[in-house]
């Protein structure tokens, strides 16, 4: 995908890897940003920055992307690549218990990490289908495709994304919409301060902004599969050639990070 005179919108485009996507699609040519975040004064502020429109907006609420996609639409015109991007990251309360976190923290992360693709995509099928283009660029994380050490809802929710990005890929395909999952593993953004690595950050922690430029590139070759960190798709195949192996890995992992907090 050409990011030249797109429409774009992009979900949790307040700060972090939302925000630098919106400047660099911004940079590359795009006709118009629309930047939608639960704070709608920073969601603002990149908007005006960028010379774009924001909108303050719940992703766990099905009116308020609903209401996103149809503003948007009437106002700018047809979107050509929604950015599914806001998330959350719940820890395991007690990190010797998979299942210590209440399920109010499980319904949150089902909602924002999930939902929200399936919201967004609900809204704007209809009209890609009728014009036969669009895409949808869903940040999902390398959690995703392997794990999240200390915590079980974001693992468990992130692997969920991709199975649903994988239905509207192969879905689709044929309606002439396109799909690509980026995920990275540790970004230097909000989401991560203060909370334990335990291990996610094996490869560095990559810039928001970089993780941006890789977004652009993995469009452009309209690959499914976006790695910032490119030794995740190594772990990956370890992980599909032996489970055990890998299993025994990650608790490894996990053993020597819970070791290095005591």
């Amino acid at each position: 995908m050409d990011i030249q005179d797109k429409i774009i919108a992009i979900t949790g485009g307040g700060g972090g890897i939302g925000r630098a996507l919106a400047e660099a699609f911004s940079r590359a040519g795009a006709r118009h940003v629309v930047v939608a975040d639960l704070d709608g004064a920073a969601a603002e502020a990149v908007a005006r920055a960028i010379g774009g429109t924001s909108f303050t907006c719940d992703v766990a609420r099905e009116a308020d992307l609903a209401r996103v996609v149809s503003e948007t639409e009437k106002s700018v015109g047809p979107i050509d690549l929604f950015c599914s991007n806001a998330g959350i990251l719940p820890i395991n309360p007690d990190p010797e218990n998979a299942a210590s976190s209440p399920n109010g923290e499980w319904q949150r992360a089902w909602e924002v990490n999930v939902m929200a693709h399936v919201y967004a995509a609900r809204a704007l099928l209809p009209a890609m289908i009728a014009r036969r283009s669009g895409y949808f660029l869903n940040t999902v994380s390398a959690a995703g495709l392997l794990s999240q050490i200390g915590s079980a809802a974001y693992a468990t929710t992130k692997h969920a994304a991709i199975g649903f990005a994988e239905n509207l890929a192969l879905t689709h395909k044929d309606h002439g919409i396109k799909v690509s999952v980026l995920c990275p593993q540790a970004v230097g953004t909000q989401m991560i301060e203060g909370k334990p690595m335990n291990g996610a950050d094996v490869d560095g922690i990559l810039s928001a902004e970089q993780v941006a430029q890789s977004a652009i590139e993995g469009l452009a070759r309209e690959s499914f599969l976006i790695l910032p960190h490119p030794n995740v798709a190594k772990y990956y195949a370890m992980k599909s050639e032996s489970y055990d192996r890998w299993i025994g890995g990650m608790a490894k992992l996990r053993r020597n990070a819970a070791a290095r907090t005591r």
